[in-house]
């Protein structure tokens, strides 16, 4: 069986984290984890650190999101990776399984969660397509990595989805009708929140223009691959 290795990026989840590596942690479809604390100001560290046989890497310093991959992705030792955001709610192993074995069992290139409170259109077409949940093979990326650390933090997803289309990649979209991905509002307050909502959309723009994405999810829906 191919091994699996994921890759946790994290910032201020101390209140979050424990329960997303508890669905990961001894899996017995993950043979490496991999977390990285972005230079996180809460006990983000602590809470990791109370797991054994886990890469654990801190930032010196905040670099964003897509550096931070990087430097998780460097560091991992297998030819399968498994992204996976650290403030998941509700989350479990078998959701786990489920996000894994279409990749595995080569019944399609590449697997994307549907979170239960993605956007209402995003469950209507069926598609996430900035879903920060994915499993694929590291070659997907790993000629890639000099340009993902030049990305803007939020900017990760839209690139890889370039390559998907580029390349014709078999999509497997799982449900997670049970997980929920907070909302920046939830996490650090209404005003907070809209600005890094804003932030995020602006950024996610830089890579990819409004027709630009209209048309990857469009190219996306039509690569998706049924049970």
């Amino acid at each position: 069986m191919p091994k699996v290795s994921c890759i946790i990026p994290a910032y201020n989840e101390e209140k979050r984290i424990e329960n997303v590596l508890e669905s990961v942690y001894q899996h017995p479809l993950i043979d490496e984890l991999v977390v990285i604390d972005d230079a996180s100001k809460d006990n983000t560290s602590e809470v990791v650190k109370k797991y054994k046989d886990i890469t654990f890497i801190k930032n010196e310093k905040n670099l964003g999101k897509s550096k931070t991959i990087v430097v998780g992705v460097k560091a991992s030792k297998n030819d399968i990776l498994f992204f996976l955001d650290a403030d998941l709610i509700g989350i479990t192993k078998e959701n786990i399984s489920d996000l894994i074995e279409p990749v595995i069992d080569k019944k399609a290139d590449i697997s994307i969660s549907l979170r239960k409170n993605a956007p209402i259109w995003y469950r209507k077409i069926g598609l996430d397509f900035i879903s920060g949940e994915r499993v694929f093979y590291k070659k997907m990326i790993s000629d890639k990595l000099s340009e993902i650390e030049n990305l803007p933090s939020y900017g990760l997803e839209t690139f890889m989805n370039n390559i998907i289309i580029k390349n014709n990649l078999k999509i497997k979209i799982v449900e997670w009708n049970n997980v929920l991905s907070p909302w920046k509002s939830w996490k650090v307050g209404k005003l907070r929140g809209f600005i890094e909502e804003i932030k995020m959309t602006i950024q996610i723009l830089k890579i990819s223009s409004p027709f630009k994405v209209i048309y990857q999810i469009i190219k996306m829906h039509s690569l998706k691959v049924k049970d």
